[in-house]
């Protein structure tokens, strides 16, 4: 299973990238909105864990492209983000899950 993790905050980037591939999951990722959308429209992903505050773009403009795009890969949203209409908002662009920073990994 391959996941791609877009997240600019490198010491979170990082634990999610190790906890996966210890778990033995293939990992790519990414620092960036505009690098995060164009390896998330390869296809090539089973699945996005997704940062909603991103340079150059936001999390949820990634989300509404790759749903508007038809793209069914499922998406986590890992934000620091956590009242319940932010939550709303995530669920309702398309994430299929929105987990709150910190977390443990």
């Amino acid at each position: 299973m391959r996941v791609l993790v877009i997240e600019d905050y490198e010491p979170i980037r990082s634990s999610v990238v190790q906890a996966l591939c210890e778990d033995g999951f293939a990992v790519d990722s990414s620092a960036d909105g505009r690098d995060g959308m164009w390896r998330s429209k390869s296809g090539e992903h089973d699945a996005i864990v997704l940062d909603i505050m991103l340079p150059d773009t936001s999390g949820l403009e990634i989300l509404r492209e790759l749903r508007a795009g038809k793209q069914t890969t499922p998406v986590l949203l890992l934000t620091a983000f956590d009242a319940v209409d932010q939550r709303v908002r995530g669920l309702d662009n398309g994430a299929d899950d929105y987990l709150v920073k910190p977390c443990r990994v």
